[in-house]
């Protein structure tokens, strides 16, 4: 993604919208991996069964990470002021989520300018999987 132009740094424009391919358990257990956070209700069938659910689930953290880093392709890391996310409903493997910006609005504070988004990742359902809020430093 690009650097956003002056005309979508308006209050209510979308940033983006992003569909991804199917939830797999593969993705799961590869944030796993990389997160050390290895509870195996995200990656075991029999495991996630006896817990109460009909399959592993999503690993939350996962998606926040992919809705954050499509956020700082726009803006840059460094830009980052706040981030944060709240879970709505789980996702299961075969979802294939939708992750969405749009801007909040942009206002200065002293000698900076920042931008305010707000965020969800949407289920092929309709239903939110999370909700997100980010802050960024204009240059």
């Amino acid at each position: 993604m690009n650097a956003p132009k002056a005309g979508e740094l308006v209050a209510g424009a979308e940033l983006f919208s992003v569909g991804d391919a199917p939830l797999t358990i593969t993705d799961f257990v590869r944030y796993q991996g990389a997160s050390g956070d290895m509870n195996p209700v995200h990656h075991d069938t029999e495991f996630a069964q006896r817990a109460g659910f009909p399959t592993p689930f999503a690993v939350g953290m996962r998606q926040a990470g992919v809705l954050a880093t499509f956020m700082t392709d726009r803006f840059g890391a460094s830009a980052v002021r706040r981030f944060k996310v709240q879970w709505k409903e789980q996702a299961w493997p075969g979802d294939v989520l939708t992750y969405a910006a749009t801007v909040a609005g942009v206002r200065r504070e002293g000698d900076e300018r920042f931008v305010d988004l707000e965020a969800t990742v949407t289920r092929q359902t309709g239903g939110v999987h999370l909700q997100g809020w980010a802050t960024f430093v204009l240059p």
